[in-house]
């Protein structure tokens, strides 16, 4: 027995030294550009969006790949740059393209394709971390743009099989007129047919009444109208108005979406499968929680570490097919590996159904199957697809 355990650590210790000779001498550069838009004033401020959002998970995957790196000879550096709403962003993405060919975005929608089309970003690897556009994923997909934050159907699909679990059938849905409100209203009302389920009223909240005050008053009234009902969805991406529907409807019924029970790519409220750890170490380094779209930007910088370690490789093209191929897998503290789709580049991964202070459960849920890949059932799926960029 002693002989066997001997033998099986030399092996092991042989195949560490392999590796890192492997390994030797590999750098990476990746850039980081991040576009501020104004977002429209909402009823309150407790919500601050912090100044270093999604950079501060990137820097956090940077430092993740650095410790790694450093027994196996690896190097990286990142670049970070921002600009301010009307800034040239094409000509900022093709000079930081100039220097390397890894480029992890903050951009709305439009730039993201725009960029991703320019001549100096074929055969880079781009990274989505802050749109959850499902076009993107779809009809608009480009080969050279991954996306490490979940779609917004992937969060839909997710709160409709909460749904279907507990059996709240009669649904009703109150979304507001922004567009981050009108697109995550599109998505849940996809994913409602999707696994067999409706609205039985909706109505958009346009009004711009400050509610702090009158809240008590005014919601009831509004929600009269939508009768009885099992749940209320709430579509107010901006976090504007849904946090004074809680508790405020005239029917006393639980409110999920985008406030209440919410389906989220991140929150600190995640403690299992060594999350705490990665919450802790965040904390520690930037002095608040992680969001959603940190561990997005997390995600990107820790796809290309892992793909750098696997294939000991630089090299654009290499990492894209290893990232991409059955052989990739990324521990990401949501209890399970998570891999990209081939045919349009989402990062597939579980989604946490939580309210602020703790997490319920974690889609997909028990009972939810697929015949390739469980999380293939959250989100656009292979015969859905529209995108062709990947074939």
């Amino acid at each position: 027995m002693g002989e066997t355990i001997t033998r099986r650590v030399m092996a092991t210790g042989a195949a560490i030294l392999s590796a890192q000779v492997a390994c030797a001498g590999v750098s990476l550069d990746i850039s980081y550009l991040s576009i501020e838009t104004s977002l429209p004033p909402t009823l309150s401020n407790l919500d601050p969006v912090p100044q270093d959002n999604g950079k501060a998970g990137a820097r956090t995957g940077l430092q993740d790949n650095l410790t790694t790196g450093k027994f196996l000879d690896q190097t990286y550096t990142m670049t970070e740059t921002t600009l301010l709403q009307g800034d040239d962003a094409l000509t900022a993405a093709r000079n930081l393209l100039a220097r390397s060919p890894f480029l992890v975005l903050d951009a709305p929608p439009d730039i993201l394709i725009a960029i991703a089309d320019l001549p100096e970003a074929q055969g880079a690897i781009l990274f989505n971390t802050s749109s959850g556009d499902l076009t993107l994923r779809d009809a608009e997909c480009r080969a050279n743009l991954l996306h490490s934050l979940p779609s917004d159907a992937m969060r839909t699909d997710a709160l409709a099989q909460v749904f279907v679990q507990k059996r709240w059938n009669d649904l009703v849905m109150v979304s507001g007129t922004r567009p981050q409100d009108v697109t995550y209203a599109d998505a849940m009302r996809r994913s409602l047919k999707k696994f067999g389920l409706k609205l039985s009223a909706e109505k958009v909240w346009a009004f711009d009444a400050d509610m702090r005050r009158t809240a008590s008053q005014e919601i009831p009234l509004f929600t009269q109208e939508l009768g009885d009902y099992d749940a209320l969805i709430l579509a107010d991406e901006l976090h504007d108005f849904g946090r004074y529907v809680l508790y405020n409807t005239w029917e006393p019924r639980p409110v999920a979406g985008s406030e209440g029970l919410s389906a989220v790519t991140w929150s600190p409220v995640i403690e299992q499968w060594g999350a705490a750890q990665l919450q802790s170490r965040f904390e520690t380094a930037h002095g608040r929680d992680m969001n959603s779209q940190d561990y997005a930007a997390w995600a990107a910088i820790r796809t290309l570490g892992e793909a750098v370690t696997r294939t000991n490789s630089a090299e654009p093209a290499t990492l894209r097919d290893y990232i991409l191929s059955d052989g990739f897998e990324l521990a990401g503290f949501k209890g399970r590996p998570l891999t990209y789709r081939p045919w349009n580049g989402q990062l597939r991964q579980p989604i946490a159904i939580a309210h602020p202070r703790a997490l319920v459960a974690q889609a997909p849920l028990e009972g939810f199957l697929h015949q390739n890949n469980e999380l293939d059932s959250l989100g656009l799926d292979r015969p859905e697809s529209r995108c062709e960029a990947f074939q």
